[in-house]
């Protein structure tokens, strides 16, 4: 554009030096003429530009409102579904549930022995026993070899194993596990 305009502003020079005003009056003349044609073409593509901006835009805002749209449907689907008498009655029956395991851990509970307990809560602690030490495998071990770049560490005491309880001693007594909680079927 810029090369065109300047061929024509050179041209109507050298006419003008040349003494052909008339042919240098119309070369000025199509120089301008080519300078409005080049901001009215401008002025279209900006036009053009921003009327493409507006309709992606648009494009943009119709998808979000089917989105909306798809989503309201769905959300009063699942509201349909689920009723608020179904969560009640769900919540009811786990709460029957719950109720029934309590009676049956009471009956256990009241037709075992003195003995029969003791027997269950130290198998019960074996049982813990053996996870915890199950657990204890499982975890890394720490390098017991010298540190890097001359570092000292402080001694770290190893844990101890837990002692087996005898049956009948003091500490078997006050277990946590007390003989008043419901067992879990």
């Amino acid at each position: 554009m810029k090369v065109v305009l300047d061929r024509e502003d050179a041209l109507a020079r050298e006419l003008l030096l040349k003494g052909d005003k008339p042919r240098a009056l119309l070369a000025l003349r199509r120089r301008k003429y080519q300078e409005q044609m080049i901001r009215t073409t401008d002025d279209q593509l900006f036009n053009l530009q921003h009327l493409m901006e507006t309709i992606e835009f648009s494009l943009v805002q119709k998808d979000v409102i089917f989105g909306l749209e798809q989503g309201s449907k769905v959300l009063t689907q699942l509201n349909k579904e689920m009723r608020i008498e179904d969560v009640e009655r769900l919540a009811d029956d786990t709460a029957e549930a719950i109720a029934y395991q309590n009676e049956i851990s009471d009956i256990l509970q009241s037709n075992m022995t003195a003995e029969d307990e003791e027997a269950v809560l130290q198998e019960l602690e074996e049982l813990e026993r053996q996870e915890a030490d199950r657990l204890r495998l499982d975890l890394p071990h720490a390098p017991k070899g010298a540190l890097p770049d001359g570092e000292v560490a402080e001694d770290v005491e190893e844990p101890e194993e837990p002692e087996l309880e005898e049956e009948g001693s003091e500490e078997a007594e006050e277990n946590p596990y007390s003989r008043n909680q419901p067992m879990l079927a």
